[in-house]
């Protein structure tokens, strides 16, 4: 088939890739420049796609990076995988309508447009279906199928993948459900199909919110059993003995990603406006998250103080600044808000990364160092916000006079943990 993957980042890049790797003519299809540039280079910006597997998809003349629009027409099934962002609070959708407007110019009878990207329920129905309908004359399952298929990407997991993860599928019809599922059995070992898009768009949302609540509720355990005296991580290690009816979360600097500081918002807002009502799960455990790279400023501050030493002047070397180990994706990181409060302190703020390539919003004319030995001397403090494999972690340990763990991958007499 001819495919249009709209979107070429953490989760439209390994789609568009493997979509290639299985037969199909796919087109990955990115606004941005820079990013198409590099994969036309054969230069990839996702660990989940080693360059020498973006080489081979372009070397086998059936995957083609495209800024053109024009490169779209023809198209069997299009995939939609664009940013959904919040924007003061508010979903913004302008990513997934422009890109479906686009798609509708060439949309032709008896085509498939998937909407992978999360978002609320009533999305795909509301919003999409009816911009490809204006924009191509078509009629929603009469002319063409449309469907919603929540990603499951989880960017550097060396176990679960885009092929292994089972894919939730579903239409707007039984007929378009018959079209996703056969779409994405070529791609996937295994697709999970739902009743209506609705319950696919609402089931992404729990995965998220389940996770972000969990991680909340032990943020808020770390800093309670701090002021205790109490160590929660070997509380939780001890906790997770238990066989059953107990599943293991850890403290950290706060949640990154698309997924967590964004999706469960999505929820909240939907139901605020549909019911009246507040999602105070989701608005608590918002509170907590937001609010770690303040609770690891505030730790960080006083382990200096305990040295005589103000943060005001002092140098910094943050070590990790994408929201997870060994990948690259620094969206939504809380590193970046660590970064601008210490900024903001009057911090000399370093960072070092091996994974992140790509600009990060929010934290511009960054100083990226290597996490060498002369670099963790120089430091007044350290602090370790994402713990990737690529980090020595004996010489951290050996060098680094102050050093603030939120990770808990260190230890020693100059080592405090969240």
């Amino acid at each position: 088939m001819r495919v249009v993957i709209a979107g070429q980042g953490y989760v439209g890049l390994p789609l568009a890739v493997r979509a290639a790797e299985v037969g199909h003519e796919v087109v990955g299809y990115d606004v941005d420049t820079v990013r198409i540039g590099r994969l036309t280079g054969g230069d990839s910006y996702v660990e989940d796609i080693p360059a020498e597997r973006l080489r081979a998809a372009l070397d086998s003349g059936r995957y083609r990076p495209s800024l053109d629009a024009a490169d779209c027409a023809g198209f069997d099934v299009a995939v939609i995988t664009v940013p959904t962002p919040l924007r003061d609070g508010v979903p913004d959708l302008s990513y997934v309508e422009a890109c479906s407007e686009m798609l509708g110019g060439h949309l032709r009878p008896g085509a498939l447009v998937v909407l992978e990207s999360t978002t609320y329920p009533g999305t795909t129905e509301e919003v999409v279906g009816p911009i490809l309908e204006k924009a191509s004359g078509l009629t929603v399952g009469a002319d063409f199928a449309l469907g919603f298929s929540p990603e499951r990407i989880d960017p550097g997991n060396p176990t679960w993948n885009l092929v292994n993860t089972p894919k939730v599928v579903s239409g707007t019809d039984e007929a378009s459900l018959k079209r996703v599922k056969e779409f994405y059995d070529t791609v996937v070992e295994t697709t999970v199909t739902v009743s209506s898009m609705r319950e696919a768009e609402l089931a992404k949302l729990i995965e998220n919110t389940f996770r972000h609540v969990n991680i909340a509720l032990v943020n808020e355990m770390a800093m309670i059993s701090h002021d205790l005296g109490i160590d929660v991580w070997q509380a939780i290690d001890a906790a997770s003995t238990k066989p059953f009816g107990f599943m293991k979360f850890t403290p950290g600097p706060g949640v990154g990603g698309h997924c967590l500081p964004i999706d469960p918002s999505y929820l909240s807002w939907r139901v605020q406006r549909a019911l009246g009502q507040s999602f105070r799960f989701v608005d608590l455990a918002n509170d907590i998250n937001n609010h770690m790279p303040d609770y690891v400023v505030r730790r960080l501050t006083a382990a200096l103080n305990s040295r005589q030493r103000s943060v005001s002047g002092s140098r910094i070397l943050l070590l990790g600044l994408a929201y997870k180990k060994n990948t690259g994706d620094a969206r939504e990181s809380p590193a970046v808000r660590v970064v601008q409060l210490l900024r903001q302190m009057g911090a000399e703020v370093r960072v070092a990364d091996p994974h992140v390539v790509e600009a990060v919003h929010g934290a511009d004319d960054l100083t990226m160092v290597t996490a060498d030995a002369a670099e963790l001397r120089a430091a007044d403090a350290v602090v370790l916000l994402a713990d990737h494999d690529e980090f020595d972690y004996d010489l951290i340990g050996r060098e680094a006079r102050c050093l603030l763990d939120t990770r808990r991958r260190l230890s020693g007499p100059t080592v405090e943990v969240i």
